[in-house]
């Protein structure tokens, strides 16, 4: 990834690349239209990238709705698939690994899963982190 490029650039880029690669449709319903901070820019990025990789590797799913937002709440990050889910009470690296990126910031992720019904990732960083 170019470091030039706005998180929107950067996500638009990403999903192009990863639903061709995959075949999984991906929806995207909100992107942020301001510059958002670097530190959490890399976050959001990086949270985004287990997400596909685990949608890739384990979900089952045919498509991913992705919705970023940022302004004077803060951002706000939604993952959701409509794959197979999974036991969320038990979670694995990757998403313990998620939820630090969105904590060292001051803020919170949440992982909802529903067996058969697919999963969801939320995300919150307050604006003090800018």
């Amino acid at each position: 990834m170019r470091w030039e490029v706005s998180l929107a650039e950067a996500l638009t880029e990403r999903l192009t690349e990863w639903s061709g690669r995959t075949g999984i449709t991906v929806e995207t319903w909100a992107l942020p239209k301001p510059r958002v901070p670097a530190p959490i820019t890399a976050a959001v990025l990086a949270v985004v990238e287990e997400a596909l990789a685990n949608v890739e590797r384990h979900s089952h799913a045919l498509t991913v709705s992705i919705a970023v937002t940022y302004g004077e709440q803060g951002l706000r990050l939604t993952v959701s698939d409509d794959g197979i889910g999974f036991d969320a009470a038990e979670p694995g690296p990757g998403v313990i690994g998620m939820r630090r990126r969105f904590t060292d910031l001051g803020g919170a992720l949440a992982v909802n899963s529903v067996s058969g019904e697919g999963t969801t990732i939320s995300g919150v960083i307050p604006p003090s982190a800018r």
